[in-house]
């Protein structure tokens, strides 16, 4: 009898809430219709295909006789379309019930498009935990897919990874199989002889073996080089179905056919884990990168402890970033509203709105998506700002007022911060570090002020400054060339999207919140403090302060700071009042800072308003307005004896009046990180820094008070608006 062996292939197809529409239109001319229309000419090909419910939608508005074309491939038995979370939330990160709502709206979709419901669930970035069974089995689901990687950390052999298991969670079974990194990373990177003759030496006469390989849909061309590897001169996807329909030896079949007719190989329990590289992302950078060099170490010296060598738990980036750990609180308590909703169509919207801000891309970081892209950051907080602001809506004319300025443990730290809530805003301020304001929410056009990333060490910059100081060679991450049939993976390839970047590295010593007051170094440069070489006087930027009032519309803030080398007492008060109106919602700060030692002190006074605009780029519609002047925001400049300036967008529509008493130099600069992406190492606007600076000199009991007057205007309300269209 001839050997034989199953080929299972799943492709991922995912575009990120928030994405531009041209990206997406892209991805698919170069990666998505290619693929269909190469298993339109490969009928003997059978494989899943999952598509996210931000690609259906754009797809369903732009590109509608595609879902033609896939209900075509399905009703052959040559496709099988997976569902799983609709707007691809990592849901391990969710409330149940959340997790149960995007697992079932997904289903309903599928059954749409391909006439069937879907029997197998996409994980997003296949984080997997334990309890995950009691979600995805309910909402009617069979099995899932995740990596070898998981599989070897629970003690499977690697000949024992050749076909599906079981699993439950309180009686929940789920059948998971394993994608391989081998046919992972050399589909479609590696030779096509090499993936049919691995495939080939793992063949049974029993004809009982399954290779599986579930990845993205995107690296079949719509990845850096790969369109013209897929579907150009290459050729090499026709290449390899080609080869695989005259190799007698491999039969392609789908998930859900395999488990009709063979029995899971066993049982098992898997921990807590997702795909290799995003375990080495969720840990610190420097662990990160000590990671990074054990494993090659180990792999180098074939070491068979590699195998079981694995980074971070992905609910760390919670940890390592305070940004993401920021994000997800916000989506627990709009969740926890939306919830708490009568039902009814206002509920639905803000639902529908509650989904989208749960899209993974911006709950972590790493070769792909992450929290650095600041248009999906944003979106994500757009959405988050409606699904709360449409529940506290509600709640305004159905029970008691959301509105109140309260002690709340809004990041669960176990220390309350301040949560100030109004009809026109949402403030968090977290008093222990440095009283400043980590979320300025305008509720009216759904705009997350604040949503500025620190600037931070990164594992990968060492691979920049390395890449860099080789005189910008384009290598392998391990040095060596591709295969003359393959191109390297994203993994390993290094890019630059301009030269030069390595100097542009700078970090911040605080996380970057608005109305921190700094006590710097007397004479300091605006060019010093844009590249976080500013010498703080005392810890009066991140230090804890004390609440000494929490009265209906202002908080004040108290530290006493040891300033200079000297350890001169400086009390330093912040006292922040709140403005409700709905369209024109207002925040101001005024600072007192006192001499409370028998000698003079001088340092210079600033305050920090860390604010982004989605200026990058130059963006026309992201502005500073100082006198007659416009500048782009994110524009570098100063300027002395301001009295009032003006930010703000026009397309987003807000405008932010800034009064200044007395004057003050003013200093402005772009917060730019360098990240790393598909594309490469590239330049982000994260932010634009407004520094207001006054020299101080204060002799014994001397006080100086200085303030900053915000009023945000609104040219329209869209919870209004969709409010209108839903009645």
């Amino acid at each position: 009898m001839t050997d034989r062996i199953s080929l299972a292939l799943v492709l991922h197809n995912h575009q990120p809430v928030g994405n531009f529409g041209w990206v997406i239109a892209e991805s698919y001319e170069r990666a998505y219709l290619p693929m269909v229309a190469a298993l339109e000419g490969h009928p003997k090909i059978r494989v899943g295909l999952h598509y996210t419910g931000p690609l259906l939608e754009w797809i369903r508005a732009e590109r509608p006789a595609f879902l033609g074309r896939l209900a075509a491939l399905v009703a052959r038995d040559q496709v099988e379309l997976l569902g799983g979370g609709y707007y691809e939330p990592v849901l391990a990160s969710l409330p149940e019930r959340d997790r149960i709502d995007h697992l079932a709206r997904m289903a309903v979709e599928i059954e749409r498009i391909g006439g069937r419901r879907p029997a197998g669930a996409w994980l997003a970035e296949r984080v997997w935990e334990p309890d995950l069974p009691t979600s995805i089995v309910p909402a009617g689901y069979r099995w899932t897919i995740l990596d070898d990687t998981h599989f070897r950390a629970a003690g499977i052999d690697d000949d024992a990874l050749w076909g599906p298991y079981t699993t439950e969670d309180q009686g929940n079974l789920l059948t998971v199989f394993g994608s391989d990194k081998q046919l992972r990373y050399g589909i479609p990177f590696g030779p096509v002889d090499e993936m049919v003759g691995r495939l080939v030496a793992h063949a049974t006469p029993a004809g009982d073996r399954l290779g599986f390989m579930g990845d993205d849909g995107e690296k079949f061309g719509a990845w850096p080089d790969t369109f013209e590897h897929c579907w150009g001169v290459d050729g090499w996807v026709d290449r390899f179905f080609g080869a695989i329909e005259a190799e007698s030896r491999i039969v392609t079949t789908t998930p859900s056919d395999w488990l009709e007719r063979h029995r899971p190989i066993g049982r098992i329990y898997l921990p807590t884990s997702s795909y290799f590289e995003m375990g080495e992302w969720a840990l610190p950078a420097d662990q990160g990168q000590a990671f990074e060099e054990a494993v090659k170490r180990a792999e180098a010296a074939n070491d068979p402890a590699a195998r079981w060598l694995r980074g971070g738990f992905w609910r760390n980036f919670q940890v390592k970033y305070r940004e993401i750990n920021d994000l997800h609180k916000q989506m627990l308590r709009a969740s926890a509203k939306v919830a708490a909703m009568a039902a009814g169509p206002a509920r639905e919207l803000a639902r529908d709105h509650l989904h989208q801000g749960q899209s993974n891309d911006c709950y972590w970081h790493g070769v792909f998506g992450g929290i650095y892209i600041s248009h999906m950051r944003l979106a994500t907080h757009e959405h988050l700002i409606a699904a709360e602001d449409l529940a506290d809506g509600a709640a305004r004319t159905s029970g008691p007022s959301p509105d109140s300025i309260a002690r709340v443990d809004t990041d669960l730290d176990g220390i309350d911060d301040i949560l100030i809530t109004t009809p026109g805003q949402v403030v968090v301020m977290d008093p222990h570090e440095g009283g400043g304001l980590g979320a300025w929410d305008i509720r009216a056009v759904r705009h997350a002020l604040t949503a500025v990333m620190r600037r931070r060490p990164e594992a990968y910059h060492a691979r920049l400054l390395a890449h860099e100081a080789n005189a910008g060679a384009i290598d392998p991450a391990d040095g060596s060339p591709p295969a003359d049939d393959a191109v390297a993976t994203i993994h390993d390839v290094v890019r630059s999207r301009e030269p030069g970047l390595a100097a542009r590295l700078h970090y911040d010593a605080y996380e970057r919140r608005s109305g921190l007051v700094h006590l710097l170094e007397p004479g300091t440069t605006a060019a010093a403090f844009a590249d976080g070489a500013a010498v703080e006087l005392g810890d009066a930027v991140d230090g804890a302060y004390e609440v000494t009032a929490l009265m209906p519309d202002s908080v004040v803030l108290v530290r006493e700071v040891a300033v200079g080398e000297a350890r001169v007492p400086v009390r330093v008060e912040k006292r922040f009042r709140f403005g409700s109106d709905r369209a024109a919602p207002s925040l101001d700060l005024e600072v007192t800072v006192e001499n409370r030692s028998k000698g003079r002190v001088r340092f210079d006074l600033a305050i920090e308003w860390a604010l982004t605009m989605l200026g990058g780029g130059g963006n026309p519609a992201a502005y500073y307005r100082i006198g007659r002047d416009e500048l782009r925001h994110d524009a570098t400049g100063q300027r002395a004896a301001v009295a009032a300036l003006h930010s703000g967008n026009t397309y987003v529509g807000l405008d932010l009046a800034t009064t200044v008493e007395p004057t003050a130099t003013a200093w402005w600069s772009p917060i730019e990180t360098i990240s790393n992406s598909e594309s490469g190492f590239e330049r982000i606007y994260q932010g634009s820094a407004l520094v207001l600076v006054w020299p101080t000199e204060l002799v014994p009991g001397e006080r100086r008070v200085v303030s900053v007057q915000n009023l945000v205007t609104t040219t329209y309300d869209r919870s209004a608006t969709e409010l209108e269209g839903q009645a």
